[in-house]
């Protein structure tokens, strides 16, 4: 496909017919072989999708796109009616760029990225989503499968509305095997991306209370986790969670088949050893595997992996051999050991995963000291003060001798975690550092420095947008 044998990922008609698109604007040749909707990213001969948010309008990009080489440009008809003359001007000046009209570009988008997966009747589609765990549980799979398999996975976190479809235009014609997260900022976006790639195969992680704030409860997490199943049509199989207490309802919206997996699910799995930083022993159908990411939650997306690979028949030995060969993930409960050992997870946090990466903190024991850098978990909405303060409180318990909130919701976790501190009488140095400015990432830096010793464990946790990596950075950069 995409640039073999010189074809356009789709062609004119494919791409109109799939849309509902009008081409206003163009002539010659018509093709593409990527797929973009930032422009900085244009190639020569990509599709230019520009998308219309809030604050802006990537319309206005256009001209640059051009000028990097674009070949075909969606638009929509909107823009069209009211800069005409503009995009007449455009196409004058690049007359072999093709201009395709529509009602709304990101719809278009996605309905170009389903046109474009059908391409592909033979790839073993598996969706995967849940309210943590859907990237390291992507990776675990990802490294399983690739032992039988020819393998393609979104990159990162590309699991959004935009994120996925741009990610499925990398599907070429030697790929068995296709593995995509899910991710969710609002109501019906899984059920949007889980049409552009229709998979018969599906792993929920877990139903948590990560995007509460724009869903309200549990239950309606829990209800769009599950659109995720809507393309199985009595043939497809569900990957659930056995010990999730929605386990029977997640089971309820599958109309194929059910698969549970989770400790004691799987007779041919035995739990071995919990290695701490070293992460987990187990044995599959006998022989012994370690999975090197920390946390007996980890642990859990390991089995949802290896319930998938089982699934599409691999062996012991391959499932074993995957399990040797899955490196670190950067920012997902990454160790790294030097003078000091730190946990990097600042990729993502929510309620859930906090609360696990605090238990699993609390869990290690030694002579080293602990350090806690923790920062705001976003979109919780109406629920975050709550939220925050019970990370505060739950905190304080970790055995930590320091323990530094960043950003803005963190506050109400320090002034708790001060209370209750002072309730319990116990022993903890509580620092808080407003926003996440590089000045509040030198404060961090400055604050562990200060009070770690060597061999102490750090633990730097916070969602993405903070870029608690950034402190990292400079702690790493003095102990090297």
């Amino acid at each position: 496909m995409a640039g073999e044998n010189g074809n356009s990922l789709l062609e004119l008609n494919e791409l109109l017919e799939a849309t509902g698109g009008v081409h206003v604007l163009g002539s010659g040749r018509f093709y593409f072989d990527s797929v973009q909707t930032d422009s900085r990213a244009v190639e020569k001969n990509t599709l230019f999708v520009p998308l219309i948010g809030e604050k802006q309008d990537g319309h206005a990009y256009i001209p640059q796109a051009v000028e990097k080489g674009a070949g075909a440009v969606i638009i929509s008809f909107k823009n069209f009616e009211k800069d005409g003359s503009l995009f007449s001007e455009i196409s004058r000046k690049n007359p072999d760029v093709y201009f395709i009209a529509v009602e709304n570009t990101l719809t278009a988008l996605q309905k170009a990225a389903g046109r474009y997966v059908e391409k592909f009747p033979d790839l073993i589609k598996i969706g995967i989503t849940g309210s943590s765990g859907k990237t390291t549980t992507k990776e675990i799979a990802a490294a399983l499968l690739r032992q039988k398999y020819t393998v393609i996975t979104n990159k990162g976190n590309l699991n959004s509305e935009t994120g996925l479809p741009l990610s499925v235009f990398n599907i070429r014609k030697e790929h068995q095997v296709g593995i995509f997260e899910m991710g969710m900022n609002r109501e019906n976006e899984i059920g949007e991306i889980s049409a552009v790639l229709k998979p018969r195969l599906g792993i929920i992680t877990n139903i948590g209370t990560a995007h509460i704030g724009c869903l309200g409860s549990r239950e309606n997490i829990a209800r769009e986790k599950a659109k995720v199943f809507d393309h199985f049509y009595g043939i497809g199989t569900g990957f659930i969670p056995k010990n999730d207490d929605f386990a029977g309802f997640l089971a309820e919206q599958v109309d194929g088949h059910v698969v549970y997996y989770g400790e004691g699910c799987d007779e041919n799995i035995k739990f071995s050893a919990d290695l701490g930083l070293d992460g987990t022993e187990f044995y599959v159908c006998g022989k012994k595997a370690v999975l090197k990411l920390p946390g007996r939650y980890n642990y859990n997306n390991a089995l949802a992996a290896v319930a998938l690979a089982e699934h599409l028949g691999l062996s012991a030995e391959q499932i074993v051999k995957g399990f040797e060969s899955l490196g670190g993930m950067f920012g997902r409960s990454e160790v790294i050991r030097g003078k000091y050992t730190v946990i990097r997870d600042c990729y993502n946090a929510n309620p859930d995963s906090m609360e696990k990466a605090l238990e699993f903190i609390g869990s290690v024991s030694g002579s080293f000291g602990k350090i806690l850098v923790l920062g705001d978990m976003l979109e919780l909405g109406k629920d975050s003060f709550h939220e925050h303060e019970k990370t505060g409180e739950e905190a304080v318990f970790c055995g930590a001798s320091l323990i530094v909130f960043a950003g803005t919701e963190m506050k109400a976790a320090y002034e708790k975690a001060v209370k209750t501190a002072a309730e319990k009488k116990i022993d903890v140095k509580l620092e808080y550092v407003e926003g996440c400015s590089d000045a509040a990432m030198e404060s961090i830096a400055r604050l562990v420095k200060a009070s770690a010793c060597a061999g102490d464990i750090i633990l730097v946790k916070g969602s993405r947008g903070m870029g608690l990596e950034r402190a990292v950075s400079i702690i790493l950069g003095e102990t090297e």
